[in-house]
């Protein structure tokens, strides 16, 4: 693996955490904040990482992204929702990475469907229960909210992600062509 395959993703995870933890702080209604259409593209990154370059580049991409959302988030919001945010988004991405691979034999979609599904799932509980349990915060509300855009998101990213992936593959196999 070489600098040139992990500036583009890295790039890109960078943006969408930073994106991410500017719009959790619109709320959109009771239910939701903008930041929940956004965040589920960081899976998008790492699955279409995963696809094209292996386990081994998405985990590094997401270890950017951490990077990314644990220096944004601490100055951003408190030191709660900093190590919840932090906490949950690489252990949901570390999970999406490692179900993914286990799952990249088996048909185009369900790869990238499941793993966006149980991180999604994972970052949700560990984010929400680690910056607002124990809070007067209706956090549950707003867990509900945030875990349903990020189920619909995951469905809505398989036709990018398949066309992503299917340009990428065509464009390595070119520069590999002498």
């Amino acid at each position: 693996m070489n600098v040139r395959q992990i500036i583009l993703p890295a790039l890109a995870m960078a943006a969408i955490v930073l994106a991410s933890n500017l719009l959790v702080q619109f709320p959109l209604n009771a239910w939701l904040t903008w930041g929940a259409f956004s965040y589920p593209v960081a899976y998008l990154v790492t699955d279409v990482c995963n696809r094209v370059a292996g386990p081994q580049l998405a985990r590094r991409v997401a270890w950017c992204g951490f990077a990314t959302g644990l220096i944004c988030s601490s100055l951003l919001a408190p030191v709660r929702i900093a190590v919840a945010s932090g906490s949950a988004f690489i252990v949901s991405q570390l999970l999406d990475v490692a179900l993914f691979n286990r799952l990249r034999q088996q048909s185009w979609w369900k790869a990238p469907l499941f793993g966006s599904v149980a991180a999604s799932v994972v970052d949700t509980a560990i984010f929400f229960s680690l910056a607002f349990a124990g809070s007067r915060f209706p956090w549950l509300q707003l867990a509900a909210g945030d875990l349903a855009v990020k189920l619909a998101m995951a469905l809505l990213l398989l036709p990018p992600y398949r066309i992503l992936v299917a340009r990428l593959t065509k464009a390595q196999a070119r520069a590999l062509t002498p």
